[in-house]
């Protein structure tokens, strides 16, 4: 029989992440719609990131007053609105506070339907819904770029975003007629204690190192998958906005890598599994400055599946580590991890200009370096494996 919970956590992730990520495909036509810059219509992705960091540490502290369905339920039909208007959007400014609209009512989605997984399922069955959730994230980010490539080709980008209204209203349908109720929540006495709690957690210097991390790691997604779009749009490679959302697909490496990281961890060790995998990640990324399509395509699959380890790592790091308050931990990691998306949105379009792709891949090696010593000095005698929370 088939759990009706587990779909509709699994509709919930993938609703959230189908628009976040949407507009990556189509921003070579954006900018020529809007006559801006690189950097300028990169402003439209990081809108939405920028709002889900100010948002997500608080998401947990709001659902642990008013209860885990309703906020995933009234979230999912806000969402429908902002996705509307960035389909009939005229101008950059508009586009931009939709976006970032659309960003503030995310994190009550994703960051809420992971309490609810670990509170309503025996410990025994968390790790296979999580493994769910983690699969409808990844399909949902891939699928979002996609489609909205596809639709842009066929039609306009207004047009592709409108479609993703009508699916986002229907996602929300779904997830209201079969959420249930939640019944492990135990409701808090307030807002106040878990501010102080998350303030703790900032002060954790094993923690605050993995937030660091954190913000490594969607800097680089960030980096790599906007502006790999204006490198492929332009000359030589010319490729079309639906070639451009196919090639999203590498991004389901990180469904195939994820279940692996509890053993990884477990035969090599949390801290020489994250230097292996980031030296992986920096490898890959080198690998695309070759002017080949198929080893371009071949460097974003190593670059995808090297991320997604690496956010498995450092989700576990921050569940393992935070003994008292892990919802609250999780929380600020997604703020810190947003923040870095944000500004690897932004700051490699500077890269972009002085330099164009080699220039982007030279600042995102850097940040991969740092993210590498910090993770040497802050994970030596990690606590033991847990598997991800998100």
């Amino acid at each position: 029989m088939t759990d009706l919970r587990r779909v509709a956590v699994a509709i919930a992730g993938f609703a959230a992440f189908v628009n976040l990520y949407a507009p990556q495909a189509v921003l070579p036509l954006m900018s020529q719609e809007f006559a801006v810059g690189v950097l300028q219509i990169s402003t439209a992705l990081t809108a939405s990131t920028l709002a889900v960091a100010l948002t997500a540490p608080f998401c947990g502290a709001a659902a642990d007053v008013l209860g885990r369905r309703r906020v995933i339920a009234v979230a999912m039909f806000a969402l429908i609105l902002p996705t509307v208007m960035i389909g009939i959007a005229s101008d950059l400014p508009s586009l931009i506070a939709w976006r970032f609209v659309q960003g503030l009512v995310l994190p009550p989605i994703f960051v809420v339907t992971v309490a609810y997984i670990g509170e309503e399922w025996p410990a025994g069955q968390v790790v296979g819904i999580t493994g769910t959730y983690l699969s409808a994230t990844s399909f949902g980010g891939f699928f979002g770029r996609f489609i909205t490539g596809v639709l842009a080709d066929l039609a306009d980008w207004h047009r592709a975003f409108l479609a993703l209204a009508a699916l986002t209203a229907a996602l929300a349908i779904a997830v209201a007629l079969l959420l249930p109720q939640e019944r492990g929540f135990v409701r808090s006495a307030g807002l106040g204690a878990a501010l102080k709690q998350m303030l703790s957690h900032l002060r954790n210097p094993r923690l605050a190192a993995t937030y660091a991390s954190g913000f490594g790691v969607l800097f680089t997604f960030m980096s790599i998958f906007t502006y790999v779009s204006f490198y492929l749009a332009a000359p030589p490679f010319n490729l079309s906005p639906t070639l451009l959302g196919t090639l999203f697909v590498v991004y389901l490496a990180g469904v195939a890598v994820t279940p692996l990281t509890g053993r990884l961890v477990a035969r090599f060790g949390r801290r020489p599994l994250a230097i292996g995998v980031i030296a992986i990640w920096i490898a890959g990324l080198m690998l695309s400055l070759v002017p080949s399509i198929s080893l371009i395509v071949l460097s974003l699959i190593i670059c995808a599946g090297a991320g997604f380890l690496c956010q498995a790592l450092a989700t576990s790091f921050i569940t393992a580590t935070a003994r008292t308050g892990a919802s609250s931990a999780v929380g600020v990691y997604v703020s810190c991890y947003y923040v870095g998306g944000s500004v690897g949105g932004l700051v490699p379009g500077l890269a972009w200009n002085a330099a164009g792709w080699p220039g982007c891949v030279a600042l995102t090696a850097l940040v991969l370096v740092a993210m590498a010593a910090i993770v040497w000095v802050a994970w030596g005698d990690a606590p033991a494996t847990r598997l991800p929370a998100m």
